[in-house]
């Protein structure tokens, strides 16, 4: 049986899917963290400069935690 993908390209393929998927989670889930954290009233046409600090400030920790998580994660394994 002939296929059009080898077993390394689709586990290749499948892993990288895998990689977007779990990016855009994490996307997702930063959103809705800082957002409610941050963003107190219903905004305008931009964001306040504490709003903004606020944002980019937990943008940052979040994605801290997160790698420190996976670290530690692959660590155990």
């Amino acid at each position: 049986m002939d296929s059009a993908l080898s077993d390394p390209q689709l586990q290749q393929l499948l892993n990288q899917e895998k990689e977007k998927a779990m990016a855009n989670e994490i996307v997702a889930k930063l959103t809705s963290a800082c957002w409610d954290k941050c963003i107190t009233s219903s905004p305008g046409s931009k964001f306040s400069s504490s709003e903004t600090a606020c944002l980019a400030n937990c943008a940052q920790r979040y994605m801290e935690l997160t790698m420190l998580i996976m670290k530690r994660f692959q660590s155990m394994h």
